[in-house]
C-alpha cells in the first residue's frame, strides 16, 4: 500500500547519527512539526521494536495525545511506528535511512490508518480536513530540522 504522505531529504551526516536523532522520541519530538513531547513508556530505557512511548501534539490551540508502539527499529537503516489514539489505529510512520556518498538520504512516510468513522473525531481534536495534504508538508518541515539537527 502507497504512504499517504512521504518526503525525502539528503542529510549530509551518518545514518548512525540520523538513526539517532528518530529512534529516541525526545529528540523526534524537538524536530516533528506537531509533535511537542514523547515520553517512553513502560519503564523502557530507549526505543526498539515493542516499545511504546506516549506523544503529545499540538495544531494551534489544540492538543492531543497518542500512543505508539515501535514496530521497526534497525539501526541506521529504518526507525517505524504505529500511532493509536484511544486504542485506535491512526497512522503508521516510518523512516527509511539509505547511505549516500556524503552521508544519507531519508525518506519519511505515513500511512493513514484511521477507520472512516472515526474521522470526525479526529478533525474535533486536531483541526485538520486534509491530513494527506497536512502529513505532506509536515514532513517537509520536519526533514529539514532533521538535516539541520544532523549537520549541527
Amino acid at each position: 500500500m502507497e504512504p499517504t504522505a512521504t518526503g525525502q531529504i539528503t542529510v549530509d551526516a551518518t545514518p548512525e547519527t540520523v538513526y539517532q536523532l528518530i529512534s529516541d522520541p525526545a529528540s523526534l519530538a524537538g524536530i516533528a512539526e506537531e509533535t511537542v513531547d514523547c515520553k517512553l513508556l513502560d519503564g523502557a530505557a530507549s526505543a526498539t521494536v515493542g516499545t511504546r512511548f506516549r506523544g503529545v501534539n499540538r495544531r494551534g490551540f489544540r492538543r492531543w495525545s497518542t500512543v505508539s508502539t515501535v514496530t521497526d527499529a534497525a539501526p541506521g537503516r529504518q526507525f517505524a511506528f504505529n500511532v493509536a489514539s484511544l486504542g485506535i489505529p491512526v497512522a503508521r510512520w516510518d523512516y527509511s535511512i539509505t547511505p549516500s556518498e556524503t552521508g544519507c538520504v531519508v525518506t519519511e512516510s505515513t500511512w493513514d490508518r484511521r477507520p472512516r468513522w472515526f474521522l470526525g473525531l479526529a478533525y474535533l481534536a486536531t483541526g485538520v480536513s486534509d491530513r494527506a495534504t497536512v502529513n505532506k508538508e509536515n514532513i517537509a518541515r520536519t526533514l529539514q530540522r532533521l538535516k539541520e539537527k544532523a549537520e549541527a
